[in-house]
């Protein structure tokens, strides 16, 4: 049953419970990915992990929420009636998975009327989970989430970068984006992961996050996160940036930052992507 205060807790404790068993899974299983299928034509891969883990997600949120709708990252859209949509993504990093790298997350958010109003990331190689509802802050295991800082660092922002995958190789627009951040900050990531940047950001282990034509499933859980944690989101043009999972991805491209940071990258992608959204 749905909560019936503003806080969404019992959603909270739901999502953190199914998250963290998922995580479990993965955790236990490292090492024996084995690849089902390739998506799209950028070698994105779908590993057994992935079926899994969703599988253990998804049975948590049916049985507490049977009436909500899912979109999960592997079985599509669970059609149901209501404005209520749970985004699933059970592995956040299968790429990663798939040759060995420890660096993946689960995510489970929730939507109300396109609209994140909860979100939780876990990372199973740490074990530690993070969270946030809508109005009421990001929290980890150490207590409220303090974001990145508000002065610009020398010798430049430590940057996360994504970008989706129906981004071609050779896109004009990222080639530019990502040619300006690795000139005009100390260090650009590209985690493969983009939930783990959402949660570096929200922490202040980095100090921004700039995503090109995102995709949509992760994208509402990490930055509600981050925006919890009082990080700023825009597009690339300087305007207010609402994440959805719906629509065309050349309405996913933003900025996420604060103060100085947030000016000086909004300066500078400007400068070189001015049509991009």
């Amino acid at each position: 049953m749905p909560s019936s205060g503003p806080d969404f807790d019992r959603e909270r404790q739901v999502a953190v419970a199914a998250a963290e068993e998922a995580g479990g899974l993965l955790r236990r299983r490292f090492g024996t990915a084995r690849c089902v299928r390739t998506k799209g034509g950028a070698g994105d891969v779908q590993v057994d992990l992935d079926l899994a883990a969703e599988e253990v997600v998804l049975s948590r949120i049916r049985r507490h929420f049977p009436h909500d709708r899912i979109l999960s990252e592997e079985a599509g859209l669970l059609d149901a009636a209501g404005e209520r949509t749970w985004l699933v993504d059970p592995l956040d990093g299968s790429n990663n998975v798939v040759i060995g790298l420890p660096t993946y997350a689960v995510g489970i958010g929730l939507c109300l009327g396109g609209a994140p109003v909860m979100g939780v990331v876990h990372e199973p190689v740490t074990g530690e989970t993070w969270h946030a509802v809508r109005g009421y802050g990001a929290h980890g295991p150490s207590g409220a989430l303090p974001g990145p800082g508000l002065t610009l660092p020398r010798p430049g922002p430590l940057v996360a970068w994504t970008q989706g995958y129906a981004v071609q190789r050779g896109d004009a627009a990222a080639v530019a984006l990502r040619g300006v951040l690795e000139l005009r900050c100390r260090r650009v990531l590209q985690l493969w992961a983009p939930l783990l940047g959402w949660s570096l950001l929200a922490r202040g282990t980095i100090d921004a996050f700039v995503g090109y034509r995102a995709e949509g499933v992760d994208l509402p859980t990490g930055a509600l996160l981050a925006a919890e944690a009082g990080v700023e989101l825009r597009t690339l043009s300087g305007e207010a940036f609402r994440p959805g999972f719906s629509g065309a991805d050349t309405g996913r491209s933003f900025v996420a930052a604060r103060g100085e940071t947030l000016a000086y990258l909004l300066g500078e992608v400007g400068a070189v992507a001015p049509d991009v959204s």
